[in-house]
């Protein structure tokens, strides 16, 4: 089945320039409107690189304005969506795009650099995703698109602010692709990586740089924010490589209320790692219910009649 986007409005935070403006020219490409956002001056001036992605944008044969709102602002978030359903009625696709980098280990991280980078990334989505929320609940249709990393799936040295608010995404994720379920808002992350500003001094084999495109990643955007997309995944995307990262939890142990101690846990840890009866839990309640059947089991309690 042929994507496309045809009728849809799409709003692309942190478009004027690398991943962002790739997402934002593709899904215009396949005829989706779009807001092309990106951080303005203080004065209300629009960036050069919003205009210059509208335009070209434009010179194809596709919609798109210009925005210059910043994300971590709720009430320029709001102004930007409140605009976009005014001009086009509707807002169907959200790609929360927009990030910053202040990388130091965090023995010489300043902890204003560590709000900073989790206000625009995590706060920034948030803003965001709240103020479509109730648009695409009566619309009953939305797609939303938190970006994460692999510094905040795994870790990466210097970039504990970065990594701590990519995995805020995540959770964000996890609760709002539930909460939307029934309203045909899908949620899902992705987590890219490309050659961009941030990324082009730290490899240097000209030959994998040239593998490692904007355009790859912007694909796998597109089958998240499809209308026949998953729900609740985190895609991983780069260099033409795709795949989907997922937590798991082993089916652990049990112990008896007169076992739990401490050292217990420790003598069993090996039983504890054990990752071959490991499930994807997809709720919170999940977890709970796995713990109570174990203590159900060893209480000789029959679940299934309660």
């Amino acid at each position: 089945m042929l994507v496309n986007f045809n009728d849809k409005v799409a709003i692309v935070t942190g478009a004027g320039a690398g991943l962002g403006r790739s997402h934002a020219l593709a899904l215009a490409a396949r005829g989706a409107k779009v807001v092309v956002n990106d951080l303005g001056g203080k004065d209300g001036s629009l960036s050069a690189g919003s205009l210059a992605v509208v335009a070209e944008i434009e010179a194809a044969g596709g919609t798109a304005i210009a925005n210059g709102a910043n994300v971590a602002d709720m009430a320029q978030v709001q102004d930007m969506v409140d605009h976009t359903f005014e001009k086009w009625g509707r807002i169907d696709l959200l790609i929360n795009n927009a990030g910053i980098l202040r990388d130091k280990s965090f023995a010489n991280m300043p902890i204003e650099d560590f709000q900073l980078v989790v206000d625009v990334h995590l706060m920034g989505s948030a803003n965001c995703s709240k103020a479509v929320w109730d648009i695409m609940k009566a619309q009953n249709y939305g797609r939303i698109v938190m970006t994460t990393s692999s510094s905040g799936l795994y870790g990466n040295f210097g970039q504990a602010n970065y990594g701590a608010a990519k995995m805020g995404v995540v959770g964000l994720m996890n609760t709002l692709c539930i909460e939307g379920m029934k309203y045909n808002i899908k949620v899902n992350c992705l987590s890219p990586t490309a050659r961009t500003a941030m990324t082009e001094d730290l490899i240097k084999d000209k030959n994998v740089l040239e593998l490692m495109t904007v355009e790859s990643v912007t694909t796998g955007l597109l089958a998240l924010v499809a209308e026949q997309a998953p729900n609740r995944s985190i895609l991983g995307c780069g260099a033409g490589g795709y795949a989907r990262a997922v937590i798991k939890e082993t089916d652990g142990i049990y112990l008896s209320p007169e076992q739990q101690t401490p050292e217990n846990i420790l003598a069993q840890w090996d039983k504890l790692e054990n990752e071959s009866n490991s499930e994807e839990l997809k709720a919170g309640w999940m977890q709970t219910n796995k713990y109570v059947a174990k203590a159900a089991a060893f209480l000789g309690v029959d679940l299934s009649s309660k």
